[in-house]
């Protein structure tokens, strides 16, 4: 059977739990803010979905800070990344939210977690130069574990204790999303009861600017302007932070507890461009095979989806072959369900954004709302055929396709639906 999410935690530009990210959603209320990087002025890079209520800019660990209420030893923090303090606040909101206690966790052949993260970028400059400038006398000895991409599952899995299983993922934008497709397997095929799936990235000079050298970034210096997906004026994404979990089980083991299912995750499905390293094949060909094969996992018909939370960054290129590929699965077939980016709220969080949207769409089916497109001013061309709603639509979904897409043609698509029956 399918599993059902159980917990969701959100530390997000929009807000650092359930209640602000929904409002915020239903609001169309952006958390995206003027920066500046590295105390230059003059930098193009003006705006970014900012994390609030935390203070984890430098790269030592003693000066960092965080919002009341969470736990975090000392002899943890040495050999977490800056993006570890999300990541561990968003899994304690999950795991409070599906009636559960770390003790539940420690220990239990089986829960396994399911990480995404590009790593530190920060903290391995950091590190490397302060080894080089002793030409390689002495460095951080947890230099290795909190900076590289598995600082993820390497801290959280000591902290909780896991023993069910751990796995991470690197593949861009669509990492988290991997994470979660192969937390629903691992569930489907027994090896488990429980999974953790957490998403998380910092947002600093050295993980945003060589984006800039990309040209991927937007250059405009006002906020509302910046991430306006779909937009005919898009002129490339705003990056952002955070950190989501969500809890997984297999329905029985739910029932068993007395967890309440939020929503079904009833199936998904991946496919690769085969085109470029860094830009989507022109038509979307890889996302329109990805959405096809989750539809078919979840045994579900393309008139059967009410809502597309889609990956749209707000890139000229990345936005347009997906709007061609969300055509060609839906209008097509004269089928026109609601399309969505939040990325215009939040900006674009890299290898954290398939599970954050994965928890905006547990949010919308449980609060009975689909997100709008608050930014979106003129659709361009590409998007003749969508249905791209400014404003929330006070609707409940009964079902959701949500998409992501990185590096290399990576494309992931989860579909979403209301547990039982359950809407609203």
């Amino acid at each position: 059977m399918n599993p059902v999410v159980t917990g969701v935690g959100f530390i997000t530009p929009i807000g650092n739990d359930r209640p602000s990210v929904e409002q915020s959603l239903r609001d169309g209320r952006h958390g995206i803010e003027h920066v500046e990087f590295l105390g230059n002025a003059d930098l193009p890079i003006k705006v970014a979905g900012t994390v609030k209520g935390f203070q984890v800019e430098s790269p030592k660990w003693r000066d960092w800070s965080w919002p009341s209420g969470y736990d975090i030893p000392k002899d943890v923090l040495r050999g977490l990344a800056p993006h570890g303090i999300y990541a561990i606040c968003a899994v304690e909101q999950a795991l409070s939210h599906a009636g559960l206690s770390a003790s539940d966790l420690a220990g239990d052949p089986d829960t396994g977690l399911y990480c995404a993260s590009a790593g530190s970028a920060m903290l391995l400059h950091y590190n490397l130069a302060q080894m080089r400038a002793v030409q390689g006398a002495r460095g951080n000895p947890l230099g290795v574990v909190s900076s590289i991409a598995g600082t993820l599952n390497f801290n959280l899995a000591a902290h909780f204790r896991i023993t069910g299983a751990l796995c991470g993922f690197v593949s861009a934008c669509a990492s988290s999303s991997h994470a979660l497709g192969y937390a629903i397997d691992d569930l489907r095929l027994g090896r488990l009861n429980r999974a953790i799936v957490v998403g998380a990235e910092e947002l600093n000079a050295d993980s945003l600017l060589p984006f800039a050298h990309m040209r991927a970034l937007s250059v405009q210096s006002e906020p509302r302007m910046a991430s306006r997906p779909f937009d005919v004026g898009r002129d490339g994404f705003v990056g952002a932070g955070g950190a989501v979990a969500l809890i997984l089980e297999a329905p029985a083991a739910a029932a068993k507890r007395g967890a309440r299912p939020l929503a079904e995750a009833a199936g998904w499905g991946q496919a690769a461009d085969g085109y470029r390293v860094a830009a989507s094949h022109p038509e979307g060909a890889g996302l329109r095979l990805a959405m096809e094969r989750a539809l078919a996992d979840a045994k579900a018909a393309p008139g059967d989806i009410d809502y597309v939370s889609a990956h749209a960054t707000s890139t000229p290129v990345g936005d347009s072959a997906e709007a061609l590929a969300i055509v060609r699965v839906f209008g097509s077939r004269g089928l026109h369900p609601c399309v969505g980016a939040t990325k215009g709220l939040t900006g674009h969080t890299l290898s954290l954004s398939g599970v954050m949207q994965a928890g905006f769409c547990v949010l919308s089916i449980t609060g009975g709302f689909m997100p709008g497109n608050p930014h979106l001013g003129v659709a361009a061309d590409e998007c003749e055929g969508l249905e791209l709603p400014r404003q929330t639509v006070a609707r409940a979904p009964a079902r959701i396709l949500s998409n992501s897409s990185g590096f290399g043609g990576s494309n992931v698509c989860h579909v979403f639906a209301a547990p039982n029956g359950f809407t609203g």
